[in-house]
This record gives C-alpha cells, structure tokens and sequence, in this order.
C-alpha cells in the first residue's frame, strides 16, 4: 500500500489533483474489449495493495459500466466507490489507437481514467474528478497523453507544469 503523505521517485502529485504511481498506469494495447481494458487496470490498481477483495472491485465496476458506459469524446471515466478499496486510488489508461468502450458517441476511447474509491468518500471524489475534468479540457493534454508509449511517458505528462 502506498501512504498518501509518502510522495516517491514512482509517485508524485499531478495534474489529476492525486498521488498516481507508476504501477497504476496501463499501456493498453490495440485490440483490447472494454473489460479487458478494465481488467487490466483493477490488475494494476489491485497491485497497489488498496483493494481488500479484487472480485468485489471487479464485479462493481463491470455492473457500473454495464448501466451506462462512462466513454464519450475520446476518454472513459469508470468509477466505484466501495467498502473494498480503502484508499482513494486513480488508474490511467491510454490506448493510441483506441478501444471500443462502447461511448456515449459510438467514438473508441483513448485514455481511461479509472476511480477507485472507498465508500463515502463522496466529496473526494468530486474533487479528484473535477480536476481530471479540467486537466482533460486543457488543450493539448489529451493529444500528449494518447501520444504516450510508456508508462513513464504518461507519468511525465500528468507531472509537467502546466
């Protein structure tokens, strides 16, 4: 598990407003359905050590997007808040060539900012979200982001001064 107060060469502050490791952070490779985009990013969340039971996490997250998918102009933003995971964790995804994630505008996705978050923390949430949502609307940011090869490069750019 990783501390929030902890910041390490692997973890830092960012444009997304929380602390997003290295790990947490998925190349997603041409191809991929949407639960396999998924499935790979609770893997790497999972990985973190802030998810009590993976299933729980899984099955939470597949049961929101089979609601309404959380895709439209290019980005998905599927998220839980859960008795299971107990620490605010955000996961990104980025896919060059795009995934059918089944959007709002029928338009594949190429970064997936996925939440995870513990019950309750409503607030938070909404925070870390508005955020995202105001990194996503600077321009360029999702161009550089879809540009990235490497998890690295994608830390780079949520870590750049803006």
């Amino acid at each position: 598990m990783y501390p929030p107060s902890t910041q390490s060469s692997d973890a830092t502050m960012n444009a997304f407003g929380i602390e997003i490791p290295r790990e947490a952070v998925c190349i997603l490779e041409p191809g991929l359905t949407k639960y396999d985009a998924l499935d790979r990013m609770v893997d790497a969340i999972a990985s973190l050590g802030v998810v009590s039971e993976e299933e729980a996490f899984r099955k939470a997250l597949y049961e929101r997007e089979a609601i309404r998918s959380t895709g439209f102009r290019g980005v998905a933003i599927p998220h839980v808040r859960i008795d299971e995971i107990t620490q605010p964790t955000v996961g990104v995804g980025v896919c060059r060539e795009g995934i059918d994630f089944e959007a709002l505008d029928n338009e594949p996705v190429n970064i997936v900012v996925l939440f995870a978050m513990p019950s309750g923390s409503d607030k938070e949430y909404l925070g870390y979200l508005a955020q995202v949502m105001m990194s996503l609307r600077s321009e360029g940011f999702t161009e550089e982001l879809t540009a990235c090869g490497t998890a690295d490069e994608v830390v780079e750019v949520l870590n750049r001064d803006r």
